[in-house]
């Protein structure tokens, strides 16, 4: 809690504290502070601030043809990752049309 001196958390140092320590004992073995994420959402407090175990994804998901996909699965198949899940820009620009979704 001392390391928590900024202006804008000082005084919320008691509820950052047990949150960074409870996501700090989440982690496994190899202590890796990496796999720790931090998302900022605007509007609230700083007490709606909350420690979700797992990863969260808080996206609105809008594409051409997001209409005729499925907004819902049975037996879906589970990917873990450890990297970030954004769309990055090509430098190329680069497309690909698919007709059917069971092609992606």
């Amino acid at each position: 809690m001392t390391s928590l001196n900024s202006k804008i958390i000082a005084r919320y140092r008691e509820f950052f504290g047990k949150m960074v320590v409870d996501a700090v004992l989440h982690l496994d073995e190899n202590l890796n502070k990496e796999d720790i994420g931090i998302k900022k959402i605007s509007g609230g407090s700083a007490t709606d601030s909350q420690l979700i175990e797992g990863v969260c994804f808080k996206k609105t998901f809008s594409y051409a043809g997001f209409e005729q996909q499925p907004k819902n699965f049975s037996d879906p198949k589970v990917l873990l990752l450890k990297v970030e899940l954004e769309l990055r820009a090509e430098k190329d620009n680069a497309e690909i049309r698919l007709e059917n979704p069971d092609d992606f």
